[in-house]
Parts: C-alpha cells; sequence; structure tokens
C-alpha cells in the first residue's frame, strides 16, 4: 500500500513541477514579446525620424584643395565616411569603397573624412598606398566644426549616405561592404 501511495504523489510532483515550468515559460513568453515589442517600436520610431534627416550645410576643403557643400552634391548621392589610420575596420572597408566609387562616380560622391589630427603629406601617402580615388578632407582647423555637422561620431568606421534630394536614406556604424553600399544607393 505504501508503494502504490508513493506513485500517484511522484506523479503528482511531476505534474506539479511540469505546470509550473510551462506558468514560467508562458510568462517569459509575454515577457519577451512586451520587452521585444518595447524595443522595436521606439527604434522603429527613431529610424523613421531619421529618415526625416536632412544633409546639412556644410562645407568641406578636401587634400587638393577642392571645397565640397551642401549644394555642390546636389543631384547625386552622397556617402560621408568618417574614418582614422588607426582603425582596422576603415582600413578594410576601403577598398570597397574605391571600387564603389570607380564603378558610380556619375552618380555618388564619396568624401572620407580622416577624422584624427594628421600630417597632411602622411595621410596623402596614406591614401596613394590604398589608391583612394575618392575626395580624403583632414581633421584640422579649416574643417574640423564642419564634421561635427553630421553629428556626434561614437565609432569608427561611420557613414552617412544621403539621396540627391540631401535626405539620409542610411547610416551605418562600422565596416561597410560593397553589398551594403548597392542596397543603400542601387536599390
Amino acid at each position: 500500500m505504501i508503494k502504490n501511495s508513493i506513485i500517484p504523489t511522484q506523479l503528482s510532483n511531476k505534474i506539479a513541477r511540469l505546470g509550473f515550468i510551462c506558468s514560467l515559460f508562458f510568462t517569459l513568453n509575454i515577457a519577451q514579446a512586451v520587452s521585444i515589442d518595447d524595443i522595436v517600436k521606439p527604434a522603429n520610431d527613431l529610424w523613421q525620424a531619421e529618415k526625416k534627416i536632412k544633409i546639412p550645410d556644410f562645407s568641406l576643403t578636401d587634400l587638393n584643395g577642392n571645397v565640397h557643400t551642401n549644394k555642390s552634391t546636389q543631384g547625386k548621392y552622397l556617402v560621408v565616411n568618417f574614418w582614422a589610420t588607426w582603425c582596422p575596420p576603415c582600413l578594410k572597408e576601403m577598398p570597397a569603397f574605391v571600387e564603389f566609387y570607380e564603378k558610380n562616380k556619375d552618380r555618388i560622391l564619396i568624401l572620407g573624412l580622416d577624422y584624427e589630427q594628421a600630417d597632411k603629406a602622411a595621410i596623402i601617402e596614406f591614401t596613394d598606398t590604398f589608391m583612394v580615388n575618392y575626395p580624403i578632407v583632414l581633421f584640422d582647423d579649416k574643417n574640423g566644426a564642419e564634421f561635427k555637422k553630421f553629428g556626434e561620431v561614437l565609432g569608427m568606421p561611420t557613414t552617412y549616405i544621403f539621396n540627391p534630394k540631401g535626405d539620409l536614406v542610411d547610416y551605418h556604424m562600422g565596416e561597410m561592404d560593397i553589398a551594403a553600399l548597392e542596397r543603400a544607393i542601387l536599390k
């Protein structure tokens, strides 16, 4: 008789544990769904607001002395890429920017904003090594304040892509490749 009473008790305990686990699972699923919604909706709202961002009024002078402004870039996609010589992902993405620019320079302008205090001769030698074919702009007394007009750069590389009308269509922190550039521009 004792054996028979243990089995229903063990079975009852197992059912109770299973019910407890199921209730936890159900509760966690609801909490997770709420948490995901709480995260996704504000992020989506932020991106929708960010898509309304316009290209700032800027005037940047590149290494060759050419001046680039928000007015001179109209009619083309503008890719603003913040980079530095000490940044491995920046160096890794440079060949993609070079190749993409070579194929699409009739419809885009890439401005490489070197976000470090650097000697002009050293940067020219550096960009020549990478065969950079798009304008490079140094962070110096003339351009420094203009860099900040694009927003706070939290990590490098950071890339902003504006359409020909001047609307921000993509923002990317981290290394970009040709596929990402094509998705943002060639759609």
